[in-house]
C-alpha cells in the first residue's frame, strides 16, 4: 500500500497492557506514561488494563482486543525479562501472524546507550495480528520511553516516511 505524504494525518486507536504481579493501576508509572504519551501524540485510548503475568490472561486479554475492530494497536508493558514470571513473549508471540524482527533489535540498540550490556536481558518484541500492530516494551517506565520515542511514536505517525505502521493496521469500523 502506499502512502500519501499529502493526506491528512490518521491517529489510532490504542490499546494498553500492563503486565505486573506487583503493580496496581495506582502505581502503574509505565503505563501512565503510555497513556500520557499516546494521548500527547492525538492518538485514542482504546482500553487499559492491568494484569498478573501469567500466559493466559495475557492471550485472553490481547486475544480479545485483536478480535475487537475498535484496537488498532496494542502495547504492552512487562513481562520481557528473564525472572521466573517473566512470560510476555511465549505468551504472545504466537498471537503474531507476523512477527517485526527489528523492533527487539532496534530496541537493544537504543537501550544498550543508555543501560550497557543489560540490554541483552530485554526479550522486546513485535507483531501483527489480524491487521493490529501489538508491541511489547520492557516494564521499567524508562524503557517504556526508549521504545515510544525510539520506534514507536514515529512508526504510528502516518505522515513518517518512508514508512510506517499505520498503514498496516485497520481502520476503526465507523471510519471505513
Amino acid at each position: 500500500m502506499s502512502h500519501d505524504p499529502s493526506a491528512a494525518r490518521r491517529f489510532v486507536s490504542i490499546a494498553v497492557l500492563t503486565v505486573s504481579d506487583t503493580r496496581t493501576l495506582e502505581t502503574d508509572t509505565s503505563g501512565d506514561y503510555l497513556q500520557s504519551a499516546l494521548e500527547g501524540e492525538g492518538h485514542r485510548l482504546a482500553q487499559r488494563r492491568l494484569v498478573i503475568d501469567d500466559v493466559y490472561k495475557m492471550r485472553a486479554t490481547v486475544s480479545a482486543w485483536i478480535a475487537d475492530s475498535a484496537v488498532e494497536v496494542i502495547i504492552t508493558t512487562g513481562g520481557t525479562g528473564f525472572t521466573g514470571r517473566d512470560s510476555t513473549p511465549e505468551a504472545l508471540a504466537p498471537l503474531f501472524d507476523k512477527h517485526i524482527e527489528g523492533f527487539g533489535e532496534l530496541f537493544r540498540q537504543l537501550s544498550y546507550t543508555e543501560i550497557g550490556t543489560s540490554t541483552v536481558q530485554s526479550r522486546c518484541l513485535a507483531g501483527l495480528a489480524n491487521n493490529t500492530a501489538i508491541f511489547c516494551l520492557p516494564g521499567s517506565t524508562g524503557a517504556c520511553k526508549t521504545g515510544w520515542q525510539g520506534i514507536i511514536q514515529q512508526q504510528l505517525d502516518s505522515t513518517h516516511q518512508p514508512c510506517n505502521f499505520v498503514q498496516h493496521v485497520r481502520r476503526k469500523a465507523r471510519e471505513c
